[in-house]
């Protein structure tokens, strides 16, 4: 449809110029008074051409259409979820409802685990660009054979993007399937950091660290626990002391315990 839209807008846009050229060089008019032949009714159809396509074009991108349906792009509808990092972003100049849409560089990790660069366009409301900071994790849409361009995901379908997310995680060595299958049977606490240490240990750009955990349980009764994990730079400052965090662990074996913090932490 969206092409279909355009091209009808072109041929519009060219139609109504040709025929502008075809008056004033073919219509007949007193000799000395030759500008009159492109002068009349039909300047009106280009003048509404050069108007009308750059709005057209504009509304009909991607990014536009997303934002104003709520869903992604027919293309990019029904395509593999992936896991963007946001690289860095840049205004393109054109904005809907005064909210800006903005070009998003990402480097995307696909569903097999390959790394590669892409960006994607998107209308952001100006109170939310400040999420978009470099390392924040975005779901995305993506084609196997074009992952020059992404779409950021817009299905609600959070079980994939759920899937995808934990996936990376695991790939990252962020988290294992055992930590994953633990907070999704184990039993959900909240804990106060009571102590941080950071051993020196780095995987992947993530250092380990040792955090001191008072645990309490549902019934109000606790326990003291020490869990290490390698955690991403941007999440060290949510496990600070003092801190509340959520947890989830075993009833069998509360040592094995893991935390529960946000992606974008």
């Amino acid at each position: 449809m969206k092409k279909l839209i355009r091209a009808a807008a072109l041929v519009f846009l060219f139609g109504s110029i040709g025929y502008y050229l075809w008056t004033g060089f073919t219509r007949p008019v007193e000799e000395g008074f030759e500008f009159l032949a492109w002068v009349g009714p039909q300047m009106i159809a280009p003048i509404i051409a050069l108007t009308v396509v750059p709005i057209v074009f504009a509304f009909s991108g991607d990014s536009v259409v997303a934002a104003f349906s709520g869903r992604n792009s027919a293309a990019f509808r029904d395509g593999l979820v992936g896991v963007g990092t946001v690289v860095s972003t840049r205004p393109t100049g054109m904005t809907l409802n005064d909210q800006p849409e903005v070009r998003i560089e990402l480097m995307v990790e696909g569903a097999d685990g390959m790394p590669f660069p892409s960006y994607a366009r998107a209308v952001v409301p100006v109170t939310d660009l400040a999420m978009l900071r470099p390392g924040t994790l975005l779901p995305v849409r993506y084609l196997p054979g074009r992952t020059d361009k992404v779409e950021l995901d817009r299905s609600g379908d959070m079980t994939k993007v759920q899937s995808a997310m934990n996936e990376a995680m695991i790939r990252q060595g962020v988290t294992t399937r055992e930590n994953l299958e633990i907070a999704e049977r184990g039993v959900a606490a909240e804990a106060v950091v009571r102590s941080l240490e950071v051993p020196g240990e780095i995987r992947d750009g993530n250092p380990k660290v040792a955090i001191g955990l008072a645990v309490t349980r549902p019934d109000g009764s606790g326990f003291t626990t020490v869990v290490e994990k390698f955690l991403p730079p941007r999440a060290v400052q949510h496990v600070q002391v003092g801190r509340v965090v959520k947890v989830h662990y075993l009833p069998q074996n509360e040592s094995v315990l893991v935390l529960t913090l946000p992606a974008n932490a």
